[in-house]
């Protein structure tokens, strides 16, 4: 059954995937000491399609079922792909910082595919001055990056931006074509299956080197983001994007980089500024804008 408005088990599903992907940003950093960041893609895309290929197996669900959605499953994992290779490249130009805002223009680009490819959503002009004031918590939390950039820089803002475009073009292509009939764990197989390969030779292409320490930290770190994160948070990800409207569900993703800051100053003891606290406050505004009734 799908709903038009979010609900308060969508909004607990959605708060724990962005607190997961957040926490995903420190697994990152962490597994780096021993795994190049595309590698570790490449490794994560690998490990959870496997499992995916395993819960759909002993579950009884059609793999090689043909359902039409062959060229748009090949469409999605070229797409993740492409996003991936463009942060993981576009943070060789710019830093981390400047990189949360560039990437997290990403819900615009889902409200603005939603409006033009899926008939049943629509966003007022609240909604869309909600999803401003969430960006706007994005430019307060990591404001000290705004200095004017080197040629160099802008260069990789580009690439973050771009790598923005892709990441809500896939929300959009599930939302719009034959994938949002199929079950979630198909859709994240295809998505994991072709965009495995794509990202190890990627990791080639960009000199990265092979494995270097596969310490206690650095295989928690992997195992965190092939079993919780590519495989079970992506499949409720998916399931979410099927049952209620992407330009709603897109704006929680802002949350994502904060829930990362506040993981950091967790796990790494990066500082919490009162400028973090107001972009919580600023990106919760924003959400409620977006989904009140």
């Amino acid at each position: 059954m799908k709903h038009a408005h979010i609900d308060l088990k969508g909004v607990a599903l959605l708060t724990i995937l962005c607190a997961s992907w957040g926490v995903n940003q420190v697994a990152i950093k962490v597994g780096i000491v021993g795994v190049p960041p595309v590698l570790q893609a490449g490794i994560r895309s690998t490990g959870s399609a496997l499992l995916v290929l395993l819960w759909m197996v002993l579950r009884g669900r059609p793999v090689l079922k043909r359902d039409g959605t062959i060229w748009w499953g090949l469409l999605v994992g070229i797409l993740f792909s492409i996003e991936f290779i463009l942060i993981y490249w576009g943070l060789e130009f710019t830093n981390a910082s400047r990189s949360v805002i560039f990437l997290n223009t990403s819900p615009f680009v889902v409200a603005l595919g939603a409006q033009l490819f899926v008939k049943t959503e629509n966003l007022s002009r609240v909604q869309i001055l909600g999803m401003i004031i969430a960006f706007g918590g994005i430019i307060v939390a990591f404001n000290e990056s705004l200095n004017l950039p080197t040629r160099e820089m802008l260069v990789g803002d580009c690439m973050l931006l771009g790598a923005a475009v892709f990441w809500g073009s896939v929300t959009v292509v599930i939302k719009a074509s034959p994938l949002t009939h199929i079950s979630p764990s198909k859709t994240l197989l295809y998505q994991l299956g072709v965009s495995a390969p794509i990202l190890f030779l990627a990791s080639v292409a960009l000199g990265e080197g092979g494995i270097r320490d596969l310490s206690p930290v650095v295989m928690a770190s992997l195992i965190y983001q092939v079993v919780w994160v590519a495989f079970i948070t992506y499949v409720v990800w998916f399931w979410l994007i099927r049952k209620y409207p992407v330009s709603r569900i897109a704006p929680f993703t802002f949350l994502t980089p904060l829930f990362g800051v506040m993981a950091g100053a967790s796990l790494l003891g990066e500082p919490v500024t009162f400028l973090l606290i107001c972009a919580l406050v600023l990106v919760g505004i924003g959400i409620y804008l977006v989904n009140r009734k």
